[in-house]
């Protein structure tokens, strides 16, 4: 038993892990890349954590102020350790939860406003089973009828909000409708974008909110160096996106792309084929004029991805696109366009901080190794993970990790055994190794 721990996680292990690699569930050359496309916010703009208070405040007063909430929701701060991305919300039971890649709710996940759900009161609440039906699932987008995934970095202080506002609610016994009260916080959070407050703050302190700014320049002066196209696209306005990248790369920055729209209205930029593409000029001001091909140095504004693939011929695994959200920005363009895809993960850093100091086998007793190495693998892979293992990704915490790779580089997955494959559980090994339970009694049957 001892050799077999030893086999499945060898203590080197968990010193090898380096928060500057990019990990890769697919093959994939950059020799064959030709082309590469960004986001803007959370992917060329990295931005720092204090951005996420006050975008929790703002909303918070929105309520108050707009929605006429209760004042008493005013006493509530942020707290960054609360949620993490990838939870589903609930909304006609208020709940907030981890639900894995086969729709089963982790017991002790479930948080009602600020408190845990007990196990037996989750099971309870879906008919006695921890499983929720495909038809309540979020669909491609993270959109389901009832239940929400909430997947990009700026959903952390909405789900904060949300359970803040339903443990005023709860601890008041006021009585209240899990609909409106979950549109309510999704429209107040909306609005600090829709409104342009988040890019004011950032516009009036860049120092302080974006991150690592030279390390995108590097990037991109790296890839235009080595003759890659480079494109952008993002849902940010033009005026803001233009500032922020003059601060990180430029008053030329322009020149480094070969084609940058702004305002795109993802996710519906890579499915509505209606929306057509407009330039806009130096001051934002929209021109009327038919695109027939998009120019270098000039500035689009929506669009759809349909016009953008036949006006650039931009097709296929030649084509590398990096983004933070996985159902908007990754996903759906390698499923259905054949694009390859890189996800921004931020939170790699800490995930993989946290495995290095781990040292199951140097630090605990073999006891306590193996206890943990059996919790670990029987944590299932959540619904998030799932989807990034569809899409084909490559994940790295930042942009500035293509730094430490050379631009013709082969990245190579790690591939999961199959159920039938080594490493096995005890109970799988056959009945030379180990004694099969019962097996005299099914002689017969044989």
């Amino acid at each position: 038993m001892r050799r077999l721990v030893h086999d499945l996680l060898p203590p080197e292990v968990c010193s090898l892990l380096n928060p500057a690699a990019i990990y890769a569930n697919n093959e994939i050359s950059l020799r064959d890349v030709e082309v590469y496309g960004f986001d803007y916010d959370y992917t060329l703009a990295q931005y720092a954590d204090a951005l996420h208070p006050e975008i929790f405040s703002a909303a918070r007063d929105i309520l108050i102020e707009h929605y006429k909430y209760p004042e008493g929701i005013r006493k509530y701060d942020y707290d960054p350790s609360f949620a993490i991305r990838g939870l589903h919300y609930d909304i006609q039971k208020s709940l907030l939860m981890k639900i894995d890649a086969f729709h089963y709710v982790q017991l002790g996940t479930a948080y009602r406003g600020l408190q845990p759900v007990p196990d037996e009161e989750v099971i309870d609440l879906y008919g006695g089973t921890q499983h929720i039906p495909l038809y309540q699932m979020s669909g491609f987008y993270g959109k389901g009828p009832s239940i929400k995934q909430f997947m990009d970095i700026f959903s952390l202080p909405e789900m904060a909000l949300l359970s803040c506002v339903v443990d005023h609610f709860l601890g008041h016994s006021l009585e209240f409708d899990q609909a409106h009260l979950y549109k309510d916080v999704t429209d107040a959070i909306r609005d600090v974008h829709v409104k342009g407050l988040m890019y004011q703050w950032i516009e009036r302190d860049m120092e302080k909110y974006i991150l690592r700014g030279d390390e995108t320049f590097a990037v991109l002066s790296r890839l235009v160096a080595h003759g890659k196209q480079l494109f952008l696209i993002t849902n940010s306005p033009f005026s803001f996106v233009d500032k922020g990248m003059r601060h990180m790369v430029g008053p030329d920055w322009r020149h480094l792309f070969d084609v940058v729209i702004v305002q795109a209205d993802k996710p519906s930029f890579f499915t509505d084929r209606r929306k057509p593409f407009r330039k806009l000029d130096e001051k934002g001001s929209l021109h009327w004029d038919r695109i027939t091909r998009l120019e270098k140095g000039k500035i689009y504004r929506q669009g759809n991805l349909y016009d953008f693939l036949r006006l650039t011929e931009w097709r296929g695994p030649r084509v590398l696109y990096f983004g933070d959200h996985l159902y908007s920005d990754l996903a759906d363009l390698m499923l259905r366009h054949g694009w390859r895809t890189g996800a921004i993960i931020p939170e790699l850093e800490r995930e993989i901080r946290i495995i290095n100091t781990e040292q199951y086998m140097h630090s605990l007793t073999w006891q306590q190794a193996l206890t943990g190495l059996l919790e670990r693998m029987q944590t299932y892979q959540d619904a998030e993970s799932q989807q990034v293992l569809a899409a084909w990704m490559k994940e790295r915490q930042e942009l500035s990790c293509l730094l430490n790779y050379r631009v013709d580089f082969t990245f190579y997955p790690r591939r999961t055994p199959l159920q039938h494959e080594a490493p096995l559980w005890m109970d799988q090994l056959c009945t030379g190794c180990m004694k099969t339970p019962f097996l005299g009694d099914m002689a017969h049957i044989r």
